[in-house]
């Protein structure tokens, strides 16, 4: 993609820049151009379907991290080497459940609903075993797909792959991409294919696999097919052979499914919110992780417990910076990936994208996620609506806008219908 067709919203200025002709756009509250932002004044019927946490999930307590000597500012690149291998790891907190980290609260699936109420109808249907038959019924005009599923490798190509055979218009990426980025062996074969940077990877699938494992240490063991940190915890960097094995076998046995081995990206990491389609996709301003924010001693990354139970939303971490601090090269070549590996993908009207700096200060992609958190509260440090309130949109805002470019995409030619009001289906 052309680096002319991505925008720039500088800290200073709050100005809009094209890449490489670098003509200048004032800004007046709004990131993406008058066509991306011209919502619908036609009501129909949008279905939301969505996931919702369990109460296990949100009362689960908050243990206290365990000292490391590896305590490291993200304002410049972590000297990590082979001193690391005498550094101990805490072992994942024994209370932590992460089984429904990928789903919703009740709370952000009613702040969607109120974003599109703006202007449509909205059928709520919990995505669960009962959703096909409720779609059959209701024949909703279209689907606001928010939901993640809980069972197998493709738990979230499965409500898109069902609203593809009722031939319904949805948001979001079909289930082939779906598919392919939550296996993130598979998104990495696909970009190293396409030569867009990542870490260097192993998959292990039984133990007896383990031998045969080529990595640099040190090294982050993660589960092959999750998402919002599921099974990343503090331990999951490791520092030599026993701590690699130990975290291996933790992901087979708990997860029931390969971990995936990489060589640990030493940089600052970023995530990246990506809005459109084709040439018209747009990078929302950078959001930076900051891990001189997290408890003293835990190791740089974005594990579980820093996403969950550190972070809390009534007493937040300084964890995030939006728009980052980046000089001008970095910032395109961050980017330049980001949207690379959104058009590689084939991802649809939304993604955010993770990245981090390798050994030589060069932006790697970490994984890319075409469901994306949306938590509609400041201080829950949700990144994408960060990204979204930093180009000067609101949370609704941004629900519509997506919205609207997901309509323009499946050419939606809306009418107005009345309809009830919004009632679980």
């Amino acid at each position: 993609m052309s680096a002319k067709h991505i925008f720039f919203l500088t800290s200073v200025s709050k100005s809009l820049y094209y890449g490489t002709s670098q003509r200048h756009v004032e800004q007046s509250g709004d990131f993406l151009d008058s066509s991306l932002r011209q919502l619908s004044h036609s009501r129909v019927t949008v279905a939301l379907l969505f996931n919702v946490k369990r109460e296990a999930m949100q009362e689960q307590g908050s243990p206290t991290p365990t000292s490391s000597p590896l305590d490291l500012p993200s304002s410049t690149l972590l000297q990590v080497n082979s001193e690391l291998s005498s550094i101990r790891k805490p072992e994942p907190s024994a209370i932590a459940n992460d089984l429904y980290a990928e789903w919703d609260t009740m709370e952000t699936v009613e702040a969607v609903k109120s974003a599109i109420e703006e202007h449509h109808e909205v059928l709520m249907i919990e995505a669960d075993e009962h959703a096909y038959g409720k779609l059959l019924r209701q024949k909703p005009d279209f689907v606001f797909n928010m939901s993640e599923g809980l069972h197998g490798v493709s738990r979230e190509a499965q409500i898109p792959a069902m609203l593809e055979m009722l031939h319904l218009p949805y948001l979001g990426s079909d289930p082939l991409t779906l598919g392919m980025c939550l296996d993130k062996a598979r998104t990495k074969e696909i970009l190293s294919y396409h030569r867009i940077p990542n870490a260097p990877f192993a998959v292990v699938r039984t133990m007896e696999e383990f031998e045969d494992t080529r990595v640099r240490f040190p090294a982050m063991v993660k589960p092959l097919h999750e998402g919002s940190s599921k099974g990343i915890f503090n331990s999951c960097l490791v520092a030599n052979t026993e701590e690699l094995q130990r975290e291996t076998e933790r992901i087979l046995k708990t997860y029931g499914q390969p971990a995936l081995v990489e060589e640990f990206l030493p940089g600052r990491e970023f995530t990246v919110a990506i809005l459109g389609n084709g040439v018209s996709a747009r990078t929302l301003p950078i959001v930076e992780i900051r891990f001189d924010a997290l408890p003293a001693g835990v190791n740089p990354i974005y594990s579980y417990e820093a996403k969950w139970i550190w972070d809390k939303a009534e007493n937040p971490l300084e964890i995030f910076q939006c728009p980052a601090q980046l000089d001008g090269e970095l910032q395109e070549q961050i980017e330049r990936i980001c949207l690379e590996a959104y058009g590689a993908l084939s991802c649809r009207d939304w993604a955010r994208v993770d990245v981090r700096l390798n050994r030589a200060g060069k932006p790697c992609i970490l994984e890319i996620n075409p469901l994306p958190g949306i938590l509609p509260k400041p201080e829950d440090n949700s990144c994408f609506p960060k990204a979204a309130r930093a180009a000067g949109m609101s949370y609704n805002e941004l629900i519509l806008t997506v919205l609207q470019i997901a309509f323009t995409r499946c050419r939606l030619a809306t009418s107005p219908r009345k309809t009830p009001a919004a009632v679980i289906a």
